[in-house]
Formats: C-alpha cells, structure tokens, sequence
C-alpha cells in the first residue's frame, strides 16, 4: 500500500496532480531522496525547492509538490503554497491515523528520548518516529505526513525557540500523550527567564487529545509551574517522572555496567531491573520518562525496557568512541548550562586524565558570560583534570578556572584544535561539548583521523 495516491494527496491539499501517482515517503532534500518519495518544494530564505525539480525526478522522485508552474519530468501536485500543502498532508495523515500518538519536547534530551521511545515501541509493534531533529515549523508536519495509516505507535518530536510555536505544532499532531523532557536554561536569548520557558515548552498540553495524558519531570524545578499549566489546559490524567517514590514513573537506582548502565525502575506498579546501551544519570532520566509514556500507552512495560539495551547513544549527543587510544564523548550538537552539567558529571568516574573541550552555549541571552563561569562549579564536582575553550562566551569560564586546570582558550573551535590535538594522549578521556552552532564538531572530525 502506498502512502499517499495523487487522489488521497489532491483531497487532503485541495491541489491539482498533473498525472495519477502513488508515493511512500517525503523528502524536502534531494540529496536524500529515496526513489518513490514526493519530493515537497518547500521556499527557504537562501533556497526555494522548485529549482530542484528535476534532480528530484532524476533521483527517481514518485511526484513534486509545488506551488508555481515548472518543467518537470514526472507527475505534480500543485498547490497554493507547498508549506500549507504539507501541512495539510500532515493533517490528513493525522485523522486517518489509528494508533498512539506521542509527542515529546523538552529544553534537552528530546532526540534522545524520542530515539529511546523508538526502542521500546519498536518491541510492541508498528511504529513511526520523526526522523533527525526534525522538530520545526517544517520537520513536524514533513515527520507527521510521513506516518503510515496503520502504524501503532507514533513518536513526534516537537522544539521551539519562541512562544506559539508549540500550540500551532501539537495542534498538528494531536498526541495523546504528551512528555516534557526538562526545563532549563535553553534559548534564555528569547524568553527571558525559565519560567518562560516553562510556560513556551507547556503549549504541548493544549494540544492533547480528549482523554490525554501529560508526562511530567518531577525533579525538575519548574514541575509545579508545568503541572498548573496542565491543569489549566485540562488534562485528564497527569504523571510524573523523577527519583521520588511518589511518582508513577520512579528511577530507583542506575549503575554503570560496561559500555552500558543497569537501570532499576517502577513503571506505575511494575518493577524493572534492565541493561541501557548508554551510561549517565541524564540517559537514565528518559529512559524512565519513556518507559512512563510506554504505561500511559498501554503497552508493555517489560518488553519494551528489555529493548532498552540496544540503545547508543546519538552521534553529538553523547556518542563514544576510541581514536589512537583516546576514549571520546561527543556532546557536540548543542548545550545548555542544564546538560553541560549533566556531561560534565560523567567524567567524575571516567579513567586517565579527565579532559572537556567545551564551546560556546548560543542563545542565553544578557546573562550568558555568568552562566558560562558557572560552569567551573560542575567541573570542579566531576575532578577535570583539564579544560580546553572556545568562543567569546567561554572566555568568561576560562578565566575563573584555577591555572592547572586551563588547558587553552581560542575564538573559534577551528583555532582551538591544533592545541587540543598536541596536548591529548593515549589513556584520556576526553568530552567535547558545546552548542551546535559553536561548531565544536570540528574538533571531533579531527580526532577521529
């Protein structure tokens, strides 16, 4: 069966299909196009999709979805705007969808969490879940249409970094549950305060459907602020996740065990004793929290924790790997002073010398340099044995760090790696962290040659 026949996809977008077709997925990107998606011409700021047509057809694209006339190869659904077009095909997918809907945000954590609920959903049937990050104005719906009719679950990923960016997603994807990850002190630039955050990140409850159910971090400490603002939006059933044994979802003990950690839980009654692939108090936070949504979904709590051991972590989200001796942590995909901390705490028990390569956290607003220098706190807890910065931002940090402990500072991380690299060897253990935009990425390439 196909994912949209060109009559499904004329219905849902009121466009005109120049030629019967029948599609199986979506693609914006020619470059990652599979033979038989509808390639979506959507209109960027440095890029509009319609100058891509032809590559798509060429890459054996099923049809386009445009909005202005263009030369073409193969079948068109022509709308009056390709991004109102997807969302309409999101819509649609969403009202003929039969199983459970998820959706997850969080100021960190959310493509872990979504990628651990893959997992667990994974063991009890059919699932769909948003692929990448893709968790804007445009990876929603692209994620939300691409959910085949009959799937059991599926898992949405849902971001922002202003207020009403949510309430319009989540009006999209209607989920019956609903999980925040964590608040924290993430896109400050924009909001001011973590209260504002807090207050941006609960649009997700409006969206709920009738019956729904809000998962909520109980150790957080904006969980009063988030459980009121469930309440306003009337939420039927609202659970929690943390250590406490007063929550549904409790996280009763994690050690590290290998490559790994075992992890001890109470999922709303049931005991669970499981192996997660990857180590850290914040891995064993969504699992939990997934493992909650698991419950809220009537699933198995059991099966889907066993699935849990197949679990690695992300590539710049805690991804490890071995280079001339060097055991590496990539944290380099983004950073906030929150999952700083919670990166920093894994080194505390690490082997050799502990060493962080840290950049620059974007978007914290006027008191970013404080919130940077704070960070000597956290580096202290976990005994760095050395610290290597880049960007203006964590000059601030560099600077109230004790002599021994400075490693070196530059502007940029691509200034920065040739210190880095002269001054690691074999037996260190080394984490790299810092806000995507930072581009401490750079510097994991360089260590992986």
């Amino acid at each position: 069966m196909s994912l949209w026949s060109s009559a499904e996809a004329e219905a849902a977008t009121l466009g005109i299909a120049s030629a019967p077709f029948a599609v199986n997925g979506l693609s914006i990107d020619t470059r990652t196009l599979k033979p038989g998606d509808l390639f979506v011409a959507l209109k960027g700021e440095a890029r509009d999709g319609h100058d891509f047509i032809q590559a798509a057809f060429a890459a054996k694209a099923g049809a386009a979805l445009v909005h202005r006339a263009v030369e073409a190869s193969g079948a068109l659904l022509t709308v009056a705007h390709t991004q109102r077009g997807l969302e309409d095909l999101a819509r649609a997918a969403r009202a003929r969808a039969r199983g459970k809907i998820i959706a997850v945000t969080g100021s960190a954590g959310k493509t872990t969490t979504k990628e651990i609920l893959r997992l667990c959903f994974d063991a009890l049937g059919s699932t769909h879940v948003s692929a990448a990050s893709y968790n804007n104005h445009w990876g929603v719906p692209l994620s939300l249409a691409a959910l085949p009719p009959g799937t059991d679950y599926g898992v949405f990923e849902v971001g922002m970094n202003h207020f009403g960016e949510i309430r319009s997603l989540v009006g999209m994807v209607r989920p019956h549950i609903a999980l925040i990850t964590t608040i924290a002190s993430a896109h400050l630039e924009f909001f001011g305060s973590e209260e504002a955050i807090a207050d941006a990140k609960s649009e997700i409850f409006e969206g709920l459907e009738p019956g729904g159910a809000a998962l909520i971090p109980a150790d957080n400490p904006h969980a009063g602020r988030l459980t009121a603002r469930a309440r306003q939006a009337r939420v039927s059933t609202l659970a929690r996740f943390g250590r406490d044994a007063g929550n549904e979802a409790q996280l009763v003990a994690h050690e590290a065990d290998g490559e790994g950690m075992r992890l001890k839980a109470n999922i709303f009654g049931t005991r669970v004793d499981t192996k997660v692939g990857a180590p850290g108090a914040h891995i064993a936070a969504n699992a939990v929290a997934a493992l909650g949504a698991v419950a809220l979904a009537g699933g198995d709590v059991l099966n889907a924790a066993a699935a849990l051991k197949a679990f690695a972590a992300l590539k710049g989200r805690g991804e490890r790997f071995t280079s001339k001796g060097i055991f590496i942590i990539d944290e380099s995909y983004n950073a906030n002073p929150a999952s700083m901390a919670a990166a920093l705490a894994m080194l505390k028990t690490a082997p050799g010398r502990r060493i962080a390569i840290l950049g620059d956290m974007l978007e914290m607003g006027e008191g970013s340099l404080a919130h940077h220098a704070a960070l000597a706190m956290p580096i202290a807890e976990a005994d760095v044995d050395l610290v290597f910065a880049a960007g203006p931002q964590m000059k601030a940090l560099y600077d109230v760090l004790p002599s021994p402990r400075r490693g070196a500072w530059a502007e940029n991380s691509a200034e920065l790696k040739p210190r880095v690299l002269a001054a690691l060897a074999a037996g260190d253990t080394v984490l790299v962290k810092g806000s995507n935009g930072s581009r401490m990425s750079l510097i994991i390439e360089a260590l992986k040659v």
